[in-house]
């Protein structure tokens, strides 16, 4: 059951400044309390975000250039800490499409988010050119394996097994196994405690 093939993404670029951001800044634990991952969005970096009061603080995904914002950019060890799904969920259901990091944040692959990463050198142009003229859109392409940022062309890497199932569509692993329904019955009929048991035997 291919999904939507992602080849590539493009959209205006939002700078998270700073490395070693953990997924407790990402989503705050508290919020992690919820049935669905409806409305997680509105959580996301909520304590460096808000005061207690709800006040907003300086932050860019408060600054109204970067609204809209649809690529996140961000520093060495991205999403460090915890392995929370909540994370990525949270990423995506503010709006983000794709991450721009030095950290390959593989939960994001199983919502269709590209993560890809840059060296330090082209990540500090990037974070520059975005400073200076936020409204200039990047294209993130995954099978040249490239970001474009204007006029710029930069190098981005992306882990090979995450470009194939984006590429081609398979970035769910539940559709894969909904396409091999037979080849899963057979392998579980193999298995001695899938068999059924004769009560008595």
């Amino acid at each position: 059951m291919p999904l939507r093939k992602i080849s590539s993404v493009s959209g205006n670029c939002v700078v998270i400044a700073g490395d070693d951001i953990d997924t407790d800044r990402i989503i705050p634990a508290r919020y992690m309390k919820c049935v669905t991952f409806d409305g997680l969005g509105e959580f996301l970096f909520y304590d460096v975000r808000f005061h207690e009061d709800g006040r907003p603080k300086a932050h860019p995904l408060n600054d109204p250039a970067f609204q809209g914002a649809t690529i996140l950019i961000a520093g060495r060890n991205f999403g460090c800490g915890s392995s929370r799904e909540h994370a990525p969920q949270a990423i995506y259901r503010y709006g983000f499409r794709a991450v721009v990091a030095e950290i390959f944040f593989g939960n994001s692959i199983t919502l269709g988010i590209p993560c890809v990463t840059a060296s330090r050198a082209d990540l500090a142009k990037i974070r520059e050119a975005i400073a200076l003229h936020p409204k200039t859109e990047m294209t993130i392409d995954l099978v040249q394996e490239t970001l474009t940022l204007g006029n710029e062309v930069f190098r981005a890497s992306v882990r090979s097994s995450a470009r194939d199932a984006l590429i081609t569509g398979r970035w769910d692993a539940i559709g894969d196994l909904l396409d091999a329904q037979e080849l899963v019955a057979s392998r579980a009929s193999e298995l001695p405690y899938m068999r059924p048991q004769t009560v008595g035997a």
